[in-house]
């Protein structure tokens, strides 16, 4: 029994500690993967399970200050994200680039970028239970819970092993995207006064798929080019690109093009109707003028 419990400590360190990398393993949730996996276990069983039966007889909470308050916050993060990437890719290959293990300035501001952006990925997990708590059930999709469970194991992954080189890319493009859609999120926390403003929410569907494709395509050269960084990130990173990009596209059809055809049927019938009602009336005024010429 000593000896089995001695491999399976020697198994543990060997994947939680001699694999990771010795700058970023003893920061915060990074060490062992208990914590987040905790953290998303309650998060599922808060969504999925207690949180819509505790608001089953209740009426929804408004949130408008703590909306505004979390959807800026997301949007200040994310600028700073982007503004981060900006700096340390224009030194970068777009080709291909490995991860810089040394402890110089440059390379920890990679890892530091890294790590808050697993941490950013921790905190989006209150967009769900936001919509929880305001009984936006429609809003809580396969689409969107498992987009929010699965990056921030992807990026606890990479904060851990690789924070830095050629994986960046994906994070870097996907705070530029939030920027838009927090962005959306705040204005359209201030209420209805501001919809009509907000036309141009479905394009953040669009963005969101062109992101998917830039990935996949940045992705893909990791299978030609050899720069050091793990080929083998891709049998994680492409599958989920095209996974993402067909869920995405799937609720765009879902949302929009769906009622567009809807809105383009139901004007037809109108213009059928109006057709129908105007042929009457004429035949009402032939009547009409036929019973006074037999008087």
């Amino acid at each position: 029994m000593a000896a089995v419990n001695a491999t399976q400590v020697d198994y543990w360190n060997f994947l939680f500690t001699d694999l990771a990398d010795p700058r970023t393993n003893d920061w915060f949730l990074i060490k062992s993967p208990l914590p987040l996996l905790g953290i998303l276990a309650f998060y599922l069983f808060f969504v999925l399970s207690w949180g819509p039966k505790f608001m089953k007889d209740r009426k929804p909470f408004k949130l408008e200050r703590t909306l505004l308050v979390y959807n800026f916050f997301q949007v200040a993060l994310s600028v700073w994200m982007v503004y981060e990437g900006v700096v340390i890719w224009q030194y970068y290959s777009w080709r291909c680039q490995p991860v810089d293990w040394s402890r110089t300035p440059k390379a920890y501001r990679e890892a530091r970028v890294v790590y808050v952006y697993y941490l950013a990925k921790i905190t989006e997990l209150l967009d769900t239970i936001f919509f929880v708590l305001r009984k936006n059930d429609r809003q809580v999709t396969f689409l969107h819970v498992y987009h929010h469970t699965v990056m921030p194991m992807i990026s606890w992954g990479t904060s851990k092993y690789y924070p830095g080189g050629h994986g960046t890319f994906i994070g870097w493009i996907n705070s530029f995207v939030h920027i838009i859609m927090y962005s959306y999120y705040f204005l359209s926390a201030f209420g209805p006064q501001m919809q009509k403003y907000l036309w141009w929410k479905k394009y953040i569907t669009n963005l969101q798929m062109i992101q998917f494709c830039c990935a996949f395509i940045h992705q893909t050269q990791l299978l030609y080019t050899d720069c050091g960084y793990p080929r083998w990130s891709v049998c994680f990173t492409l599958p989920n690109a095209v996974f993402f990009y067909f869920l995405f596209n799937d609720f765009y059809q879902k949302s929009y093009k769906k009622k567009q055809a809807a809105a383009k049927e139901k004007a037809l019938s109108a213009d059928n109707n109006n057709d129908g009602c105007a042929k009457d009336l004429n035949k009402a005024i032939e009547l009409q003028r036929e019973k006074q010429k037999a008087l």
